[in-house]
């Protein structure tokens, strides 16, 4: 297997990552005195980071890829799932002033005190199963695929290198270090994807150009409401079933709630609210496009752009379309991608398992006790989503 990056590629990722190293040892020399200060960054984060965090922490490598794969195959009608965006408001307007109130470290620990306990035990163990066995495991092997795929390497490699880089800094700088990595992420994951989708438009002669030649194919391609009848993407399920799953995942799920948790007070967690719903918006224009360029490509020249299943998409346009230095960027992005979401499902669960479970079962630890039993937790987690 050989790497599709050259010299100057390499440097880019190096100089993404050096400063993806400068940001982690920052915050880890601050320390985090409490559990306060290593769950939810002390409580005293700006807008501008709680925003970029909420996106960064929902776009993982699986997003990136499966999104441009459903872009080449189906189509705009995932576009739904993206305005979905408007639920981040709500999260903002309507749920967190009930969360920030309460004063609550997680989301099973709001639940007992509006509810009982039980309510809480349920909660604690079933999003821990959860986000093991679905969100770690899922996003370690596509996020394995795409490493293998652009730097030349074995799949193992690829997935145990990144997972134990992330693994690192989360458990050494907590939540801090999650937020403020997730921050520079986002940046070098928008800006990547932004060229590709400049170039891809290129490539196919505008955007005119690119729904002619889709729809000389597939008439239905730009179409995002599809009848009830479809066995895909009917209206009904897109509509009334996507706010249903929205809601709870964006008002409910500890993994975005705790980055507004973070917030100094309400008006900042709000203002987080509505910058991450603005992200939110991008991946249509940034991953969902990109897939759609890639069928139009593969469509005017078959032999230069063939592409034989759907999820490579995103990886064919990498490395056809992109000159050297920017697949570099490109490939920082995608491991951005997976970076933050797993040191975010990391961070997530280390706290429901220190908050909800041990500090439930042994209440007089210290702050101390506390804060090493979260770093052993995010650890085992690490190893876990692995096996």
């Amino acid at each position: 297997m050989t790497s599709v990056l050259e010299t100057l590629d390499w440097i880019v990722l190096s100089i993404y990552f050096l400063a993806l190293i400068a940001v982690a040892v920052w915050v880890v020399l601050q320390k985090n005195k409490n559990t306060e200060d290593y769950f939810l960054a002390g409580r005293n984060v700006g807008w501008f980071v709680i925003g970029a965090s909420i996106f960064a922490s929902n776009i993982g490598s699986e997003h990136v890829v499966g999104l441009a794969g459903t872009g080449f195959e189906s189509g705009t009608p995932m576009a739904h799932y993206e305005l979905h965006a408007w639920i981040v408001l709500l999260l903002g307007w309507l749920f967190l002033p009930f969360y920030i109130r309460s004063g609550a470290f997680t989301m099973p620990e709001f639940l007992e005190k509006r509810f009982d306990s039980r309510s809480r035990w349920f909660l604690s163990v079933f999003s821990l199963l959860a986000y093991v066995l679905t969100k770690v495991s899922v996003t370690i092997y596509a996020g394995g695929i795409v490493v293998s795929e652009l730097l030349g390497i074995p799949f193992w490699y690829g997935a145990i290198g990144v997972v134990v880089f992330t693994g690192i800094y989360t458990v050494i700088g907590g939540m801090k270090a999650v937020i403020y990595t997730e921050t520079l992420q986002t940046i070098v994951l928008i800006l990547g994807s932004v060229v590709i989708t400049y170039l891809g438009l290129q490539q196919v002669g505008g955007w005119n150009e690119l729904q002619d030649t889709v729809r000389a194919v597939s008439p239905d391609h730009f179409n995002m409401w599809r009848p009830m009848s479809d066995p895909d993407f009917p209206w009904t399920g897109l509509l009334i079933g996507g706010t249903i799953v929205g809601i709870w995942y964006w008002c409910t799920d500890q993994y975005i709630v705790q980055r507004t948790l973070a917030a100094h007070n309400i008006k900042i967690g709000r203002r987080g609210a509505i910058f991450g719903a603005y992200l939110k918006l991008l991946p249509i224009l940034i991953f969902l496009v990109p897939g759609i360029i890639a069928f139009a490509l593969s469509i005017q020249n078959p032999e230069v752009f063939a592409i034989e299943k759907a999820d490579r998409a995103f990886p064919m346009l990498v490395k056809t379309l992109l000159p050297v230095g920017l697949k570099g960027l490109v490939a920082g992005g995608l491991m951005a991608a997976l970076m933050s979401s797993l040191a975010s499902v990391f961070n997530s669960c280390s706290t429901i398992f220190t908050i909800d479970i041990y500090k439930k079962l042994k209440p007089k630890k210290s702050e101390r006790e506390l804060l090493t039993t979260g770093k052993i937790a995010t650890a085992i987690i690490v190893v876990l989503g692995i096996v």
